[in-house]
């Protein structure tokens, strides 16, 4: 009898920015098997399909909010994306404006704070924190980049936090949500810097320190990011099936 070679498995992403992709997980998610998809959201509809078909979703961030659907319509399809993934319980990771529309759509408060939290900062972990697979994060400048915040969901864990902004991350299920931004690419960030020039200099913010704090912080924050979903990964996924 002819065993099945393993089924390649997927990762769809969705992408409301092109520079801000899955950096770092990219190759993470590729060494584990999987064929990188993305959605790019205002020029690509999303196909259902595909969303129940992925073995893993994610769901990336971008400079618009989760109540600017009037002005993006295109939030209206990745609100409905992201409800239907999450009542499939499939595993689901959300970054930034994507932990965002998770939090909203588990019944959580998403709203506008007045301020920024942009650049390089520490994290406090939880209690639950500590025992997660960020536990590896705690203390460790990583990349902000926000000025919308949420509420837990109701049951689920409150995993870190920073001064300005005590709702980090949470997790639930096979759902992650972070707030902050672990996929990006430090090797990358003048991508990030160029294309948000505008709001650095609105908010009077130097380039130069985040490109600086990105080249001190990044390559020991890559391994760290890269262990911290790695053992995510291991949490919530099924056995690769076969075909």
């Amino acid at each position: 009898m002819t065993i099945p070679e393993p089924r390649e498995r997927t990762a769809l992403a969705f992408r409301h920015v092109h520079f801000e992709d899955l950096g770092i997980l990219g190759p993470l998610l590729r060494e584990r098997g999987f064929r990188v998809e993305y959605v790019d959201l205002g020029t690509e509809a999303i196909d259902i399909e595909r969303v129940d078909d992925a073995d893993l979703m994610i769901v990336l961030g971008g400079p618009i909010g989760v109540h600017d659907a009037d002005g993006y319509p295109l939030l209206h399809a990745s609100k409905e994306a992201v409800a239907h993934r999450l009542r499939s319980g499939r595993p689901l990771l959300g970054v930034c404006l994507g932990a965002q529309l998770i939090a909203d759509a588990l019944g959580a408060q998403v709203h506008a704070t007045g301020q920024v939290e942009i650049g390089y900062a520490p994290l406090d972990l939880t209690e639950d924190g500590l025992d997660s697979p960020l536990r590896a994060l705690d203390g460790m400048p990583v990349l902000h980049w926000h000025g919308d915040a949420f509420t837990i969901p109701a049951g689920s864990r409150r995993l870190a936090s920073t001064p300005g902004f005590p709702n980090q991350a949470f997790s639930t299920g096979t759902v992650l949500a972070l707030q902050f931004h672990l996929e990006a690419d430090h090797r990358a960030i003048g991508s990030w810097l160029i294309g948000h020039a505008h709001e650095l200099h609105h908010n009077g913010i130097d380039p130069r320190i985040i490109r600086e704090d990105a080249r001190a912080y990044g390559p020991e924050l890559e391994r760290a990011a890269r262990s911290a979903i790695a053992t995510w990964l291991d949490s919530v996924e099924l056995p690769a099936p076969t075909a």
